[in-house]
């Protein structure tokens, strides 16, 4: 039985502390706190509702390093839940280097200024962490998270190796808006308007933005138009991974969510640099996200499916030549919502979170230092995510991707 102090109550908080709420026997205190602590109380209440469980909040401005050690040491949680902007990351670990308190997130660092993330801040941290007697654990969300989880597995039950990699995110949801997003605006924009990258013959190359389209017939869902791009975990993976000849990362959107993005890229409301507005300096994209719908708002109104899986292919544990395996997750929109409130988008991301902590906290994932996914067993992670909500399947295939 142990304490977590979770930092973050947008979404993917509030499906992580509904799920926390829902196993007493390893979480048996949970703390919830954020810069708005309206929105912390929001998600108590709705936990108190659905669970009988207490969620004590407070307030916290994560960028303040010295106001999150005070409170990591007035609570003196076992693990800290970083569930806020990949902007904080860095503060946070710090935070919790000086209060002596183990680590967790679901998206890692991104500078605020430029539109790059990737994990050399983080493993830099790698020996603080280690002389500490501290873990800190990277990216336990879905992507990232899960589909490293999904790789690990299936290099550890079908495969001996791994030689080509893609992972394939749908969300098949229809949120009724003619424009939202379905997680963080500012950081959805961001990591959608960034070149994409993809890993081939031992290095990165980089392709244009939504320059790479396919499309692909996803169970549950059907045919949907889905664009290569970069994502962190193509940075661990290929660190983890290292026989991997190529590995890409493809996301789905609607022609109305392109078009729309693409008026506000060429009007230049997607600028994260300061423009000057009526005498003082504001961002663009920041501007939009504060127009655009709250993600939280759009559980109610979704409804569909999301599908998100990966299709590996290489030389078979059971020595019978090359096979391709696909393993993936349907989660459905509704039932996220009546479950816990929010939609699939959150929830994929919010359950990996708790199974995360509760890795850490039941010390099936042990050491000391700074871990990404693929350094663990899968096979505890993988039952929980059976138990939990996020049910996977796993298929032999005919052969690779032809594209």
């Amino acid at each position: 039985m142990s304490k977590v102090l979770v930092i973050g109550a947008g979404g993917v908080g509030s499906v992580a502390v509904h799920k926390m709420a829902m196993n007493p026997g390893i979480f048996s205190e949970i703390v919830l706190a954020s810069r708005t602590v309206s929105k912390c109380d929001a998600i108590a209440e709705s936990v108190k509702q659905r669970t009988g469980q207490t969620v004590r909040t407070h307030q916290i401005d994560a960028d303040d390093v010295a106001a999150t050690t005070a409170l990591l040491n007035a609570e003196k949680p076992e693990l800290v839940v970083n569930l806020a902007l990949p902007y904080q990351d860095l503060a946070i670990m710090d935070a919790c280097l000086n209060a002596g308190v183990d680590y967790m997130d679901t998206a890692n660092y991104e500078p605020k200024d430029v539109a790059k993330f990737e994990y050399k801040w983080q493993w830099e941290y790698h020996d603080r962490f280690k002389e500490a007697g501290l873990m800190a654990l990277l990216g336990s969300g879905f992507d990232p998270g899960v589909t490293s989880v999904f790789a690990m597995w299936l290099k550890k039950h079908k495969l001996k190796t791994i030689r080509t990699l893609d992972i394939l995110d749908c969300n098949g949801g229809d949120h009724g808006q003619a424009f939202a997003t379905n997680f963080n605006p500012e950081i959805n924009i961001r990591e959608v308007t960034a070149p994409a990258r993809h890993w081939e013959n031992g290095e990165f190359v980089e392709t244009p933005a939504m320059g790479v389209k396919q499309e692909f017939d996803f169970a549950e869902v059907g045919p949907k138009n889905m664009y290569m791009m970069y994502h962190e975990e193509l940075e661990s993976l290929a660190r983890f991974v290292p026989e991997m000849e190529r590995a890409r990362f493809w996301m789905t959107f609607g022609d109305e969510y392109i078009k729309h993005l693409t008026v506000l890229q060429n009007v230049g409301m997607t600028r994260i640099d300061p423009v000057m507005y009526e005498g003082r300096e504001i961002i663009p994209l920041q501007f939009l996200k504060a127009v655009l719908p709250e993600p939280s708002s759009l559980g109610e109104t979704t409804k569909g499916k999301t599908n998100i899986g990966d299709i590996a292919t290489g030389e078979a544990l059971d020595g019978s030549g090359e096979k391709t395996f696909y393993i993936k997750n349907i989660c459905d929109h509704e039932d996220a919502y009546a479950e816990t409130g929010n939609q699939a988008v959150s929830y994929t991301t919010g359950v990996p979170a708790m199974i995360g902590a509760a890795m850490m906290l039941t010390k099936k994932w042990r050491g000391e230092g700074v871990f990404n996914m693929e350094q663990f067993d899968p096979d505890p992670f993988m039952e929980m995510l059976n138990q939990h909500g996020l049910p996977w399947t796993v298929e032999e295939l005919d052969g690779p991707l032809t594209f």
